[in-house]
């Protein structure tokens, strides 16, 4: 396993997109994800497969009740951050939530396949941050994304 992401849950995408703009981070139009009611995603810095840099993902709180069922109970979701780490496989993913909810830790969102094609799961650490245990993507098991 190895550390992999972090995500900015944010009340205010909009916001948030210009606040790393202007703090240097470079953010290109295609890494923006808008529907009719705003922006719910962006990649505001992707790591490549040559370096151990982590990704620096942003998404609304409407975007991360979706992924995280565990937020739905959540009536404030902005301003929490998810730890991300990625494992080999996707059945990995499944292994490390049942090893961890074993060990007594909370499950947020048990293991599912992401819209984006990933196999994930999401358990909480004793402090209450969100970690999130993610497969590699696999394109043949993307599926649309939910309309918000």
């Amino acid at each position: 396993m190895r550390f992999a992401q972090v995500n900015v849950v944010t009340g205010d995408p909009e916001a948030s997109l210009r606040f790393y703009r202007a703090l240097g981070v470079e953010i290109p139009e295609s890494a923006i994800w808008r529907t009719p009611s705003g922006i719910h995603h962006v990649t505001a810095q992707r790591s490549s497969a040559h370096t151990d840099a982590a990704d620096l993902d942003i998404d609304s709180a409407a975007f991360a009740r979706e992924w995280n069922r565990g937020w739905k109970r959540e009536p404030q979701v902005a301003g929490r951050v998810v730890i991300g780490f990625a494992v080999p496989t996707r059945t990995d993913v499944d292994a490390t939530y049942e090893r961890i909810t074993a060990a007594g830790y909370r499950g947020l969102q048990p293991p599912y396949d992401a819209i984006w094609g990933a196999r994930y799961a999401v358990v909480e650490d004793p402090d209450g941050i969100a970690v999130g245990i993610m497969s590699p993507v696999c394109a043949d098991r993307k599926s649309p994304p939910p309309a918000i």
